[in-house]
């Protein structure tokens, strides 16, 4: 898997899809980064969360499981080389969705942080979807509901306080060149994913979920 994203790492730094947004604004602001703010950002990916929050004067420890990704740290999501409550806050974007044991890296992600923790990724809407995206990219392991993202951040020690939602347009041919996906694969896609393409079939669809969710006090 890591040889995979050393493939892609070039691409995710350059995606506009990763590079900007209302929901990437929305995610640094709750991440509340000041020059005081220690922040541990797992699974940068292309570092677009850390470049933003670097730019408010925050304190930004990158973590990526692929060398490619250029991080400060390399490990995985699920076993975090840091002792408890290292960090303010702990960010993971559009990335748990791969993650081989969700809940193992929540309970890591609340281990690590004093504060609270802010996660983003792709809500999930149905099982097409789901075979879609893992056509398109393998690494994929599954989505998940509201529901279930706040039963694993309370078992995980944390008491979920903002949840906002947001809907993000894909250029089709864009997302699937980042992850190779071509030829029969790629039109099986397409009509997996008919009911979320834009009218000019260009595009497609999804939302996504930001969650914060702090320390609990009980």
């Amino acid at each position: 898997m890591t040889n995979v994203w050393d493939d892609r790492a070039e691409a995710y730094r350059k995606s506009p899809d990763h590079a900007s947004g209302d929901d990437l604004d929305l995610l640094v602001e709750w991440c509340e980064p000041s020059e005081e703010t220690k922040i541990l950002d797992v699974a940068t990916g292309g570092g677009h969360v850390a470049r933003r929050l670097r730019e408010r004067g925050a304190i930004v420890v990158t973590l990526d499981a692929s060398p490619g990704m250029r991080p400060d740290v390399i490990a995985g999501a699920e076993d975090l080389p840091f002792d408890d409550a290292s960090f303010d806050v702990v960010v993971t974007r559009i990335a748990p969705h791969h993650f081989t044991d969700v809940r193992g890296a929540v309970a890591e992600l609340a281990r690590v942080a004093s504060r609270f923790v802010v996660i983003e990724d792709t809500l999930y809407s149905s099982e097409e979807h789901e075979e879609a995206e893992k056509l398109r990219d393998p690494t994929h392991i599954r989505s998940y509901s509201e529901a279930e993202w706040r039963d694993m951040l309370e078992a995980a020690g944390l008491e979920v306080e903002l949840v906002e939602y947001f809907e993000k347009t894909h250029p089709l041919e864009d997302w699937l060149a980042r992850t190779g996906c071509e030829g029969d694969d790629a039109k099986r896609v397409r009509k997996l994913l008919d009911d979320r393409m834009t009218s000019d079939g260009e595009a497609w669809t999804d939302t996504k979920i930001l969650l914060r969710a702090r320390r609990s006090q009980k």
